[in-house]
């Protein structure tokens, strides 16, 4: 359900609840009334009325039935799918069947990749006749075609970069490719809008109602019909491809995150090699994206871009844990480059915070991932690196201890937090900028902007509020932590 859901699907009921085991894919022919097996997914082909929807639903064994429709679910089928325990999930009508049947038989049967999107390039290219790119809604490149003689600098930098360069694309927009390709599913010719950027065929590649990507090719110049039918051809057969790959691919993210929180819970019990990473010298990064109103979509977009890669490589392996996305990456790799390539595939109101953590081996990451967890609540927007913040790590841990009541009650500094709560005083600031000068008068008085007498004033009416032990560097050290931690 959680991929079917991005097709426009429903589950409208299931009397037996969600989690039952689904072994096969099963099409409803009425003409050869063959019986749907104990946990198929029966595909309600031929069921034209509500009540030959009825007496399928009633009379199947199958675990579940689909059938094309919108909510809400008629009380026949209703009453049917609570006799025979089915349940149901309406797609919407704008789905064509053979999708559907293959992104199901995907998810059923294992989730292998089938197909080749690069080989499906090749074959446009040569029916179109031009050099193709296969990309998805963000214009990163999925495929390309093999043969890419004389083409433009953008196309190019495009494969190179396994996407459109961001000049190159506010041209596109400007000249509305993309709004074109939000709501049709002709060819658009899109004549040479830089001296970088060639004409190019571009059509639409969409599932039902959902734009799922584009096929571009490089052409000359305005082609005849039979071309641009092929290139229709040639995308609805994309959209094939990229709904199998679409489907394997989330399974394949819950298997990665499954063997992550593995390894940052008990990787005693993980196998890091399956996730093709070092034993040694790793280490974690948290981060957390908000955009807008919703409270987990762009974490979840966040996971999504973490586990598509940047570029053609894809160092690090992820999981997302509630609203925190986890990334395990070699401690050699640029860490904070990675969290700046994540922000630069989300939306531009997102706000995203990271933390990482400092370098382990397999069996010390979720040490690694407690310290990225203490650099995420410190950060306000650029990363906080573990290796050069664990002073502030330390404190920050001090200060939960604080909160918890966990200090002393009595002494030197508590008696002046409440002699300055009392009689309005600052006298806990000027011993925190004191100490924090070793001593130096004229430094603090500096950073206080007062006068170095009217410090040292201040300084003597706190020896009589309170014994201050200065001279004594264990009493020095201990009453600038408690000063930092009640701040």
């Amino acid at each position: 359900m959680d991929v079917l859901g991005s097709l426009g699907t429903h589950l409208a009921c299931a009397p037996r609840g969600r989690d039952a085991e689904l072994r096969g894919v099963a099409l409803h022919d009425p003409a050869e009334n063959t019986p749907a097996a104990a946990g198929d997914v029966l595909l309600g082909l031929g069921t034209p009325s509500v009540a030959a929807a009825a007496r399928l639903v009633s009379s199947t064994a199958a675990s579940a039935v689909v059938l094309h429709g919108r909510p809400p679910l008629d009380e026949r089928v209703v009453a049917a799918a609570k006799k025979s325990g089915a349940a149901v999930l309406l797609v919407d009508p704008s789905v064509p069947w053979s999708q559907l049947a293959n992104v199901t038989q995907t998810l059923v049967n294992g989730g292998t990749r089938t197909g080749d999107l690069f080989g499906l390039a090749d074959v446009i290219a040569g029916v179109v006749g031009g050099p193709v790119t296969i990309e998805d809604q963000q214009s990163r490149v999925l495929a390309y075609s093999y043969r890419q003689e004389d083409v433009d600098p953008v196309r190019v930098q495009t494969i190179l970069g396994r996407r459109v360069p961001e000049e190159a694309r506010r041209a596109l927009d400007e000249f509305g490719v993309f709004t074109h390709l939000a709501s049709s599913d002709e060819p658009i010719f899109v004549p040479k809008l830089t001296p970088q950027l060639g004409n190019r065929l571009v059509a639409a590649v969409r599932a039902g109602r959902e734009l799922l990507g584009s096929v571009w090719v490089e052409v000359t110049g305005p082609v005849d019909p039979a071309r641009s039918a092929a290139l229709v051809d040639g995308a609805r057969t994309a959209a094939l491809h990229l709904l199998r790959s679409r489907a394997s691919t989330d399974l394949e993210r819950q298997a990665e995150a499954d063997l992550v929180i593995r390894l940052l819970e008990h990787p005693e019990s993980a196998d890091v090699a399956r996730l093709g990473l070092p034993s040694a010298d790793l280490r974690v990064i948290a981060v957390q994206a908000h955009a807008g109103e919703g409270e987990h979509g762009a974490a979840v977009l966040a996971f999504q871009r973490a586990t598509a890669g940047f570029g053609w490589s894809r160092p690090g392996r992820s999981a997302l844990f509630g609203n925190v996305l986890y990334t395990v990456i070699p401690a050699a790799d640029d860490a904070v480059a990675w969290v700046r390539s994540l922000v630069r595939e989300l939306p531009a109101e997102a706000e995203v915070v990271a933390g990482i953590g400092g370098p382990a081996e397999a069996a010390q990451l979720p040490t690694s991932r407690q310290e990225a967890d203490e650099c995420l609540a410190l950060s306000t927007g650029v990363p906080v690196v573990y290796d050069d913040a664990w002073a502030q790590v330390l404190l920050h841990r001090l200060a939960a201890v604080a909160d918890a009541g966990r200090l002393p009650t009595r002494g030197p500094i508590s008696n002046i937090l409440r002699y300055d709560a009392e009689y309005g005083t600052q006298y806990a600031t000027t011993l925190r900028a004191w100490l924090a000068a070793q001593g130096d008068v004229r430094a603090a008085a500096k950073e206080l902007n007062v006068h170095p007498n009217t410090l040292r004033y201040r300084m003597q009416k706190m020896a009589e509020v309170t014994p201050l032990p200065l001279d004594d560097p264990d009493q020095r050290l201990a009453m600038a932590i408690a000063l930092r931690v009640t701040r």
